[in-house]
């Protein structure tokens, strides 16, 4: 077995390691005892084997709806496909549609790593829901577990815009040279029989079998990832410059498409350590976004990738779980020293990052060129669930579409879906589809819904706190509401909730993020940017259910009255920071109903005696006064002019008026 020239943790710790580790490790390369186990006449499998099925793309869950004190738990199973950049071929569509009618709960989910979940499925018909999946141009290895996780890129099927084509490329590329090489999975669920898949690129093959600096293990079953695999999941994507439909800063790994003048491949800039999951109370686990790490060329691109696999695979935390996160290395290492130990296995020094433009985030929603005569349709899907419910048919759609269309689709990571490779001839009869089956085009959905997302949380999920998918299209109708009574209608900003800490919705990137903390109750988190580039903060620990509205009046009437022209809601929670608006929540006194005739404006004043910058000892109060609402919004204006807070421009106006009279006197 070649190592590095250091010795790894995992040989080297004084610490025990986590039970994790030795499941992974007596496993015999994800065999066992899932092999086994799998032939027992038993409705749910070991700890052991539900840790190893994992690695296999299955979750095992119970039904909390159906929990009965004194019996057996409603056990089920999730499935998850691996699919890099959210391709779906017709027949997988169709299968999919088919399984989750006849062994699921008859929805399908579209995920917010590009995949499908297929929830309900019992035991007994695991293998069958498995091999359908695999015969039929899908597989599920590698979407859950320690290992890289489905490698994501942006959705839309551009054909005249090169760096589209290469990101989702590469992304297939890279997702095959991390893919787990054991036998397991087919010995399992084809009884041995291989898979007819896509041929691999030869370069990715090659660099499987490269061992530069130690970044495989000779003569085992798993190169790449060993008898151990990864200290925990591993996500990656790539995605071209400005195009953050991705949410890279959340990756473990991002490369970012650089192209030539003339649209040819000149390498990738690498991102590195970003990662949302925390636990409630537990300061030392934390949401990160990613670094800026370096420059590759495009024929170095796999060595690199393999680099950092195997930095984080042998020295990641693997006593700790909670701690095993290649954000936490980065984090207690410092960019410098993980770029160091990178270049080792790398075997050459890293090269510059190259500037990139501003991040935007899209959606593809709606009817597009693809640029080769050919049409894509984006498709919102409501927290990602297909389903049929009263007169709302996207789950009878999508399948009459793709069965007389035979077009393939791509799922988005905002849960969407884009059917692509689309007819202009044929675009008249599938608008007609969607029309009768009662999907809204993306002008008539409520901004506030268009760009929310939540997690399955209950009942099947075993982590969730609370409720997530099922309470979210109410709690943004209580907003909308809210926001209208508050004389901001047309208002919208990107909201996303999780039923716990883990953040599989990403609320941590949230422009509005609740995170539940107790039973209806939630952490709330402000401040992310609306194309997810920035960190949202933590305002409040427990907001119960039923308090929402007035919890969030006094937020969205500071930010009515005091941002600037045009300025998001996170980036007014940003700019102002948490203890501005704490306080402000803490002055206010709702009127009960808002007025059109005035605006109530914040004015602060200080002890001077005491405040100095920083100082524990300053004092300040916040009052309020009424203006008119025509005199508010001329010192908005001019705020925004100014490139100043409302409340200073007010304070300074009012300060020269005093100081005017005075000196009359």
């Amino acid at each position: 077995m070649t190592q590095t020239s250091t010795q790894t943790p995992i040989a080297s710790t004084d610490r025990k390691l986590s039970k994790a580790e030795g499941w992974k490790k007596r496993s015999n390369n994800l065999r066992e005892p899932v092999a086994t186990e799998l032939l027992q006449d038993t409705t749910h499998f070991t700890e052991d084997g539900v840790q190893i099925l994992k690695f296999h793309g299955s979750y095992q869950q119970d039904n909390r709806d159906n929990r009965v004190k004194g019996q057996e738990k409603d056990f089920q199973f999730m499935l998850r496909t691996r699919n890099p950049g959210g391709f779906i071929p017709p027949q997988l569509y169709l299968t999919l549609d088919r399984l989750s009618e006849e062994y699921g709960n008859s929805t399908l989910r579209a995920t917010t790593r590009q995949g499908f979940q297929i929830h309900g499925i019992l035991k007994k018909n695991l293998k069958v829901v498995f091999s359908s999946i695999i015969k039929n141009m899908g597989s599920t290895l590698g979407a859950c577990g320690d290992l890289n996780r489905n490698v994501m890129a942006p959705p839309a099927p551009y054909k005249n815009r090169p760096e589209y084509i290469l990101a989702r490329q590469y992304a297939d590329n890279i997702a095959d040279l991390l893919t787990p090489q054991t036998g397991a999975y087919y010995e399992i669920w084809l009884d041995g029989e291989k898979a007819i898949t896509a041929e691999e690129d030869p370069a990715v093959k090659a660099a499987r079998e490269k061992n530069s600096n130690g970044t495989i293990f000779t003569e085992q079953e798993e190169p790449i990832y060993g008898t151990q695999y990864m200290p925990r999941k591993f996500k990656c994507s790539v995605t071209v410059p400005g195009d953050n439909s991705i949410d890279l800063y959340s990756q473990d790994l991002s490369l970012v498409v650089i192209t030539n003048a003339a649209g040819e491949l000149e390498g990738f800039d690498v991102f590195a350590g970003g990662g949302l999951g925390r636990t409630h109370n537990k300061e030392e686990t934390f949401a990160r976004v990613a670094d800026e790490i370096c420059y590759v060329a495009k024929e170095d691109v796999y060595d690199l990738v393999k680099a950092i696999v195997a930095t984080q695979r042998d020295y990641g935390d693997r006593t700790e779980r909670r701690h095993a996160r290649l954000k936490y290395l980065i984090n207690d290492w410092g960019v410098d020293r993980f770029c160091a130990k990178v270049e080792e296995y790398f075997g050459k020094k890293l090269a510059t990052f190259k500037p990139l433009p501003e991040w935007k985030y899209q959606d593809f929603l709606g009817w597009h060129e693809q640029g080769d005569g050919k049409l894509f349709l984006g498709i919102s899907v409501e927290n990602g669930r297909v389903k049929d419910e009263g007169e709302f048919l996207l789950k009878t759609a999508l399948r009459e579409i793709v069965q007389k269309y035979d077009v393939p689709m791509l799922l988005t990571p905002h849960q969407n879906i884009l059917i692509y490779d689309v007819s202009p001839e044929n675009r008249k009869e599938i608008q007609e589809i969607i029309d009768r089956c009662g999907i809204k085009s993306e002008t008539a959905i409520d901004p506030l819904v268009r760009y929310a997302m939540a997690c399955p949380a209950m009942p099947t999920c075993g982590l969730a706190i609370t409720e997530s998918e099922r309470v979210i299209p109410g709690i943004l109708e209580r907003i909308r509401t809210l926001l209208e009574k508050l004389g901001m209608p047309e208002e919208h900003f990107v909201v996303r909730m999780t039923g716990c800490p883990n953040g599989c919705a990403r609320p941590y990137m949230a422009e509005l993020g609740f995170v539940g903390s107790a039973p209806e109750a939630y952490q709330v988190w402000l401040g992310g940017s609306p194309d997810q580039t920035r960190l949202a903060k933590p305002f409040e620990e427990k907001v119960p259910f039923n308090g929402l509205e007035a919890f969030l009046e006094p937020i969205f009437v500071c930010f009515k009255q005091g941002r600037i022209l045009g300025e998001s809601f996170g980036d007014f929670c940003d700019r102002v920071g948490m203890e501005f608006i704490r306080q402000f929540v803490t002055n206010y006194q709702s009127t009960g109903s808002m007025t059109t005739e005035t605006t109530e404006l914040e004015v602060t004043s200080s002890n001077e005696n005491n405040e100095e910058k920083g100082s524990a000892t300053a004092t300040k109060v916040r009052r309020r006064i009424s203006v008119r609402d025509e005199i508010y919004n001329e010192l908005k204006d001019e705020a925004a002019r100014q490139g100043k807070p409302i409340t200073q421009l007010a304070t300074e106006a009012i300060s020269a008026y005093l100081k005017q009279i005075k000196e009359k006197e």
